[in-house]
């Protein structure tokens, strides 16, 4: 799909012609420099990769900073690969957020919120001791029983048990955009996005 990288800048509301207040997040979305273009005969396939978010040359290392000469840019944190674009692009060009100016819908694609190790309750929203059910008695938070006995003897692939939460990739589908200000380089979609303020988001057309 064809995309460009943003930031979440955080989160706000904005009132619709009905007088509802409209829960939104704001994206900061470009200038994403284009440095490289892939093709069929040279890559094998079609794409090109794009780069956002100045980084000091300190923290670059030399292969990364060649690349970005190549395409007479400074060096970026954040490079993606998406599908071509409509338009023809160039090594170089720098591509603002005028490409969504029409656009309603959009797709984004983050990574959520780290948890670290959480309990069943909070991972897989089990109720607890008020609502226990056989092999639970008086833990309260606990799991409760398993299941296996003598045949497989083991625990089965899948059990939902503790474990590390969050932290993963996650791709919300059809967000209406509200607003686009392009001087700015913010875009204002309904509802909320995955990850914390600060991160990396993909914005898909």
């Amino acid at each position: 799909m064809q995309g460009l990288i943003g930031k979440k800048i955080g989160m706000t509301s904005v009132f619709s012609v009905e007088g509802k207040n409209i829960p939104c997040t704001v994206i900061e979305v470009g200038p994403c420099v284009v440095t490289q273009v892939k093709t069929e005969s040279t890559d094998g396939y079609d794409a090109v990769q794009i780069a956002f978010d100045e980084k000091k040359e300190k923290h670059t290392t030399k292969s990364e900073l060649g690349h970005f000469k190549k395409a007479s840019t400074t060096p970026k944190r954040k490079v993606v690969e998406v599908d071509p674009y409509e338009v023809e692009v160039t090594l170089g060009q720098v591509l603002t957020l005028d490409l969504y100016k029409d656009v309603e819908w959009v797709d984004i694609t983050g990574t959520t919120k780290g948890k670290g190790f959480q309990g069943v309750v909070k991972r897989h929203n089990f109720r607890g001791v008020n609502d226990a059910t056989h092999g639970q008695h008086n833990r309260l938070r606990a799991p409760g029983s398993l299941g296996a006995s003598s045949w497989p003897s083991r625990v089965m692939k899948g059990m939902r048990m503790g474990g590390r939460d969050g932290g993963e990739r996650v791709t919300v589908e059809n967000l209406q955009v509200m607003k686009v200000i392009p001087e700015s380089n913010l875009l204002v979609v309904k509802g909320s996005v995955p990850g914390a303020k600060g991160s990396y988001l993909i914005v898909w057309k």
